[in-house]
């Protein structure tokens, strides 16, 4: 192969320049930002008002507790494509280390992605200048639900954050292209820099979320492959169960929602890619509803966790270490 064609190959061809100037943007801002997160140029924001109504999406009821809806896409390009590279160059990221105890053993975990998040659980909301999350939102306090007073400072390991006003818009994005009166309170944000960042098998079935959680996920930049296999069953079900794993090929702009008893019987992975667009970064967004304080807290210890904030270097075309 010559090094011309290498070259095409090697270079992520969704690593342009912004076309918007970030410093003349507004943006949200709050205590526990890290840094002002901008709000969305209106070149984004105003296509993404209107989506709901343009594409419907396909029901995947076929299999045993199997409740999906597929959107391909939700957001098309190149919306889509100048949505990745505006959330890759102005949210904040961390690369969570963790320690996990199997018996007597401990190990130490590096997260195989670029994770953040936003939100606060059901018994507790900010309240203020809500228009300030396009602006300054410094104003914005944290209220227990019930009792309308300031959240105490123990009541969670890690200060919770407010979604700033460009994934805030997502949300909303979000629950009316569903249509189903679904809401939530919580985005989750992962990072792909690669084929070898990846998420392995699991479902989203903690209790801190209630009963049959809807989990909505939207995908930006690269296709990766999604995968979806069912939970080990016995008895009569178990003839009745394809156990050769679903695969989907999530593009850029597609929306996949979890729904019912999906959570509770499937699992769904992110393996590593090895394949044409290995080198490409891809973004995963998910948004879900935590009912309780426990989901506050591990969101935020798995997610963001207490090491360093990395940011997107335009120039170096890869996450580095802020300050």
């Amino acid at each position: 192969m010559s090094k011309r064609i290498q070259s095409f190959f090697s270079v992520d061809p969704s690593a342009k320049r912004p076309k918007y100037e970030a410093n003349s943007l507004p943006a949200s801002q709050h205590a526990t930002y890290p840094f002002p997160i901008t709000k969305l140029p209106s070149s984004i924001a105003k296509p993404l008002s209107n989506l709901a109504s343009k594409t419907g999406p396909k029901k995947i009821t076929d299999q045993p507790h199997l409740d999906l809806l597929y959107f391909q896409p939700l957001i098309p390009s190149p919306l889509s494509r100048d949505l990745f590279q505006f959330l890759r160059n102005e949210l904040p990221f961390y690369r969570v280390q963790y320690t996990i105890r199997r018996g007597p053993t401990e190990s130490q975990i590096t997260t195989p992605r670029f994770t953040t998040v936003f939100g606060i659980d059901e018994t507790a909301h900010f309240v203020g200048n809500t228009a300030g999350l396009s602006g300054n939102s410094e104003s914005l306090v944290l209220l227990d639900r019930k009792s309308d007073k300031p959240v105490p400072s123990d009541k969670y390991q890690y200060a919770p954050r407010p979604l700033p006003a460009c994934l805030d818009i997502l949300r909303q994005c979000v629950e009316a292209a569903t249509g189903d009166g679904t809401t939530y309170n919580f985005c989750l944000v992962n990072y792909y820099a690669s084929g070898d960042d990846s998420i392995s098998y699991h479902s989203d079935d903690e209790r801190f979320l209630g009963p049959n959680p809807t989990i909505a996920s939207l995908s930006l930049g690269a296709s990766r492959d999604f995968l979806l296999k069912h939970k080990p069953v016995a008895g009569k079900l178990k003839e009745e169960v394809d156990h050769k794993p679903l695969k989907f090929s999530l593009a850029a702009g597609d929306l996949l929602v979890m729904r019912g008893e999906t959570q509770a019987n499937w699992l769904h992975s992110i393996p590593k890619r090895k394949r044409r667009q290995a080198y490409q970064g891809r973004i995963n967004i998910t948004f879900r509803k935590a009912v309780v304080p426990g989901g506050t807290n591990n969101y935020y210890s798995y997610n963001v966790g207490t090491g360093p904030v990395y940011r997107w270097d335009q120039d170096r075309g890869e996450m580095v270490t802020e300050g």
